[in-house]
């Protein structure tokens, strides 16, 4: 296994117990999270085999997981490293779990990204546990994703209104205030001239080590260069504060080449997930 890649493993087995604790069913650990909310991705509620176990996966350890994780009432849903477990898609798929893939990309440590241009009035800055602009953020992604691609599309700020509600609701908004004075997140955005985002991204530090993720537009607010905006802001604030190792993962070819335009490369190895509506 090349460096970076053991880099990567170690980063998505580290960086979820930042919010979870672990559960282990043979080969397999489940992360449990410790409070409401989603200040991971989607959970983190998700499975992956371990490093010593990842090629012993059975049918009945993947039986396991998911029944625990219906009885949490959390999504069924796991990720790995393709090139590390092999064998196991295979073995998801049987079980009846779509498997969908993410190639992986990395910034080389001496490589920043270019300063990028943003229309008129529109502000780039990393927010804090009491920004106002902070539930906003929070639910763009959720549109976005949505929403996919990158054409100008159709959800707006009466949309993101209603996605700040529901994430008030499930207690994310609660859960990531903590997080973020933690330095556990970081969270930055694009915003109007009028303080609503219209882009956000984060990471979540662990050992010198980050993943950029969920990167995503507003989408009636495409098209400008904003989300190009967010990942370099994001970017620049890891490598300030001492992280080495910058990495993300892509779901479409339109958006790879957006980050291939910020001096990303491929890093030969691909993020597996089953499952998982966070990272769809």
């Amino acid at each position: 296994m090349s460096d970076l890649r053991a880099r990567i493993e170690q980063y998505y087995a580290t960086v979820p117990l930042a919010f979870a604790d672990t559960e282990e069913y043979g080969p397999l650990r489940l992360f449990v999270r410790t409070a409401p909310g989603t200040p991971y991705y989607g959970g983190p509620s998700h499975a992956q085999p371990t490093a010593e176990g990842a090629s012993a996966v059975t049918p009945a350890d993947i039986a396991r997981v998911r029944a625990r994780q219906r009885e949490l009432g959390v999504p069924e849903a796991f990720e790995w490293l393709a090139e590390v477990a092999p064998a196991l898609r295979a073995r998801i798929e049987e079980a009846g779990l779509p498997v969908e893939e993410r190639p992986l990309m990395i910034l080389d440590a001496d490589r920043p990204p270019p300063p990028r241009p943003v229309p008129d009035g529109v502000t780039v800055r990393v927010l804090d546990a009491e920004d106002p602009a902070l539930a906003a953020a929070l639910a763009i992604p959720r549109l976005a994703f949505a929403e996919g691609g990158t054409a100008v599309g159709s959800a707006g700020r009466a949309e993101l209104a209603a996605a700040v509600g529901e994430l008030t609701a499930d207690g994310t908004l609660a859960t990531t205030g903590p997080t973020i004075r933690a330095g556990h997140k970081v969270l930055a955005a694009a915003l109007a001239p009028d303080g609503t985002p219209l882009a956000a991204g984060h990471y979540h530090p662990a050992g010198g080590v980050t993943e950029i993720g969920g990167i995503g537009t507003l989408p009636t607010a495409r098209r400008q260069g904003l989300g190009a905006a967010v990942t370099a802001a994001l970017v620049a604030h890891a490598r300030a504060h001492g992280v080495h190792t910058v990495f993300l993962a892509y779901a479409e070819d339109a958006v790879a080449r957006i980050y291939l335009r910020l001096g990303f490369r491929p890093a030969g190895t691909t993020l597996l997930i089953a499952n998982q509506p966070a990272r769809s």
